[in-house]
């Protein structure tokens, strides 16, 4: 059957994601971001942190726009925004930091799918200026390369629990240097 004009069908629809850090600084922006430029409209994106730092670490936002993202409507925030009743409902939830995924999280609005995809903190990297940077770098690729993945998924014809294995398989994949 044919949908009405102007409504969705499952394969087209757009799926809401939340990426959680701890500080909301970092990791989670850049895979905001990330998700935002290689998901080609089917996603809503939001990123969010258990005790945010209330800014965008400024290597975070140097890579971004060197990389050419929009920075306008970026934030840190807290996670509790997103459990609000009128917060998007989110079909996935994907922590990015392993003190996030050990945090007792709040209850999600819709039951969404959860993921832990791990990445070092870029925000901790020691050294120069541009060791730092590299640094930043190399964890956004990282994040990059899952966020790759997770987007060539064919979400509409998976079934719940092989959605749920597929993220995880994403989690433990490893970018390539």
């Amino acid at each position: 059957m044919k949908p009405a004009v102007g409504q969705r069908t499952k394969a087209d629809r757009v799926y809401n994601v939340l990426f959680l850090c701890t500080g909301n600084s970092a990791r989670s922006i850049l895979a905001e971001c990330a998700l935002k430029r290689w998901g080609g409209g089917r996603f809503g994106t939001f990123s969010a942190g258990s005790h945010p730092t209330g800014r965008i670490n400024p290597f975070a936002a140097e890579l971004l726009t060197n990389y050419n993202y929009r920075l306008d409507g970026l934030r840190s925030k807290n996670w509790s925004e997103f459990a609000a009743p009128n917060a998007p409902v989110m079909d996935f939830v994907i922590t990015v930091c392993d003190r996030a995924a050990g945090e007792v999280c709040p209850i999600w609005p819709g039951q969404p799918l959860s993921a832990h995809w791990g990445f070092s903190d870029p925000a901790e990297a020691e050294g120069s200026d541009d060791d730092k940077r590299r640094v930043f770098r190399r964890v956004y690729t990282e994040i990059e390369a899952r966020i790759k993945i997770f987007v060539s998924l064919p979400l509409a014809s998976l079934d719940r629990l092989a959605l749920k294995r597929r993220l995880d398989e994403i989690g433990g994949t490893k970018a390539e240097s």
